[in-house]
C-alpha cells in the first residue's frame, strides 16, 4: 500500500522528526509550515538526500482556505492521504486568566483547535468508505497540559489541548466504522524548538526534571516514535486512544 502522510508543523520539533522517521519507513511526506520556510526545505532535502519522497507546503491552519489548499496539493503531488499528524500548534501566551487577551485567545483556539478539527474533516472526507476511501489513520498530539489544566500559566494552552481530547474521542467513534482510526498522543515536556529557550535556563530545567518521575525531559525522536506506532497497523485495534508520553506524568 501506498502511504501518503501530511504533517501539520512539519518543520520543526516533533513534526520534523516524524516527517524524517516516517520516510525511513516508506512514507511519502507532505510538510506543512506556516513560516519556517528554510526549515521545511532543510526538512525535506534530508528525507530526499535518503532517496525519501517529501514535499514543503505552506499554510497557517487558523484559515480555512489554506487548509483546503493544502489538502489538494498534497493529494495532487503525492496521490491519496492515507495518513496525518496534526503536530502544529501554538503556545498562545502565559499568563493567568485575569491577564487573557481576547485576541490571544482567539488565535490560540483557531490554530490548536479549530485548524486541526478542520484537518481532520479534510482528512475524513477522503479517508472514509463512506466517502469511496479506503481507511486511514489520524494522529492529534495534544499535551499532558489537558489532564491537569498545565503548569501554572498555561490554563489557556491546557484548555485547547483539553479540546483536541474530547474531539479525538468523539470524532474517532463517528469513523472507527469507515476505516479511519483517530488517537491523541500526549507530550509531556519535551526538548523543542519551542522549549529550548526556557530549558536552557538551568534552573528551570532543574525544576522541570524534579517534577518528571522519569527525571528527564523527552527528545522529539521519542515522541515521533510513539506517534508512527499509533499511525501503524501494530495498533490496529486501537482508536479514540489517548497515549502519554510523558516520562510518568507530573510529580504533585
Amino acid at each position: 500500500m501506498n502511504k501518503t502522510l501530511l504533517i501539520t508543523g512539519g518543520a520543526s520539533g516533533i513534526g520534523a522528526e516524524t516527517a524524517r522517521q516516517a520516510a525511513t519507513l516508506g512514507y511519502r511526506i507532505a510538510i506543512n509550515y506556516r513560516t519556517r520556510d528554510t526549515q521545511a526545505k532543510k526538512v525535506v532535502a534530508d528525507i530526499e538526500a535518503r532517496g525519501g519522497k517529501a514535499i514543503a507546503l505552506p499554510g497557517d491552519l487558523a484559515r480555512e482556505a489554506d487548509i483546503v489548499r493544502l489538502f489538494a496539493e498534497t493529494e495532487t503531488a503525492l496521490g491519496p492521504i492515507t495518513h496525518l499528524v496534526n503536530s502544529a500548534g501554538t503556545n498562545g501566551r502565559r499568563g493567568r486568566v485575569d491577564e487573557y487577551d481576547a485576541e490571544v485567545l482567539a488565535n490560540l483556539f483557531a490554530t490548536n483547535v479549530a485548524g486541526l478539527m478542520l484537518c481532520c474533516r479534510e482528512a475524513a472526507k477522503r479517508m472514509s468508505t463512506r466517502h469511496g476511501g479506503k481507511g486511514g489513520s489520524i494522529v492529534n498530539v495534544s499535551s499532558m497540559a489537558a489532564t491537569l489544566g498545565g503548569r501554572l500559566g498555561s490554563s489557556a494552552y491546557a484548555a485547547s489541548k483539553g479540546a483536541v481530547d474530547a474531539f479525538t474521542k468523539g470524532f474517532a467513534r463517528e469513523v472507527a466504522a469507515e476505516g479511519i482510526r483517530v488517537n491523541s498522543l500526549r507530550p509531556g515536556m519535551v526538548l523543542t524548538e519551542m522549549t529550548e529557550g526556557r530549558l536552557k535556563d538551568q534552573a528551570f530545567r532543574a525544576s522541570i526534571e524534579a517534577s518528571i518521575p522519569m527525571g528527564r525531559v523527552g527528545t522529539s525522536a521519542e515522541i515521533a516514535r510513539a506517534v508512527l506506532w499509533l499511525l501503524s497497523d501494530e495498533s490496529s485495534f486501537i482508536t479514540g486512544a489517548m497515549l502519554d508520553a510523558s516520562g510518568g506524568g507530573y510529580i504533585i
